[in-house]
């Protein structure tokens, strides 16, 4: 009955995103965030708490509200982009992303080599793989799968244009092993908290936070270079996507020291990332929750 409930709810929404004028649209979203920041206690909470503990007394209370709200604004506006990418064609995507630094991945794929992209739940990283599969080739993409099976189909098909291939998260291992086999970019988003068997402790933010290291081991046992992109905007219609300095194949006699440091390195360009632009990124997660669940309480 949820899963319906949710599915009207979803399809309600797209029918005012895509038949309403912009210039009703846009008061439209701006209510709604603020409705939903209004009620939405606990994620404010765990949101204030995330700002406090990663910049404590050198962000001032003021940033942090603006920030605040903001993240509720950027969820709002990017499901509505989401609706409006649905059936996307190239050609219109062209005209909402540019790239910087592209050559990056351009280079790694001319050289025949093995590539896995990494990013966060970082401004509206759901155009990141459209654009990939649309401008720079086959793409596997590793996600959740909604708890809601009818909406999920939605996500799904959306997810999967241009030949992009969509993994369970639970159980992706060997999925993304045979797309890397088979040449396929693979992407992942890495900045969540994990369990302790699934991640490895890395510095974030000057605090101890558990990551996922499975594009590590798979960058260690192919020679995979890791691609670290993320995708900003200012205006909610114009999106760059940014591509850093690739992160080369790590493998000496010391497997756990080689992860180690492939996974800091990721975490080190997340972290680069959100400094220069706070307000996108998705602050909802409880990030530190593995090593300090306490300040969530």
């Amino acid at each position: 009955m949820l899963d319906w409930i949710y599915l009207f709810g979803f399809y309600s929404f797209n029918f005012i995103v895509k038949y309403t004028p912009d210039f009703i649209l846009h008061p439209v979203l701006n209510f709604l965030a603020w409705v939903i920041y209004l009620f939405d206690k606990k994620h404010r909470k765990i949101i204030k708490t995330n700002l406090d503990f990663a910049y404590g007394q050198s962000m001032d209370e003021e940033e942090k509200q603006r920030i605040i709200k903001k993240c509720y604004k950027n969820l709002v506006y990017f499901l509505a982009d989401f609706i409006e990418n649905q059936g996307i064609t190239k050609e219109k995507l062209a005209k909402k992303i540019t790239f910087k630094n592209e050559e990056v991945l351009k280079n790694a794929l001319k050289n025949g080599e093995k590539v896995i992209l990494i990013t966060a739940h970082y401004g509206n990283w759901e155009l990141i793989a459209l654009s990939i599969g649309a401008f720079f080739g086959k793409a596997t993409a590793v996600g959740r799968v909604l708890e809601g099976k009818h909406l999920n189909k939605v996500l799904k098909k959306n997810r999967e244009q241009f030949d992009i291939e969509l993994l369970d998260k639970n159980g992706a291992m060997k999925g993304m092993i045979k797309a890397l086999k088979n040449g396929r970019i693979l992407g992942l988003l890495v900045d969540q908290n994990t369990a302790e068997k699934e991640g490895v402790l890395v510095d974030f933010f000057g605090k101890k936070a558990r990551q996922s290291h499975s594009t590590a081991l798979l960058s260690r046992k192919f020679g995979a270079v890791i691609i670290p992109l993320f995708i900003t905007t200012d205006d909610y219609k114009n999106f760059q996507i940014t591509f850093y300095d690739k992160i080369t194949p790590i493998k000496s006699d010391d497997i756990d020291k080689d992860i180690l440091e492939l996974t800091q390195k990721q975490s080190d360009a997340m972290e680069k990332a959100i400094r220069k632009k706070p307000d996108e990124w998705f602050w909802f997660h409880k990030k530190w929750k593995n090593q300090y669940e306490e300040i969530y309480k």
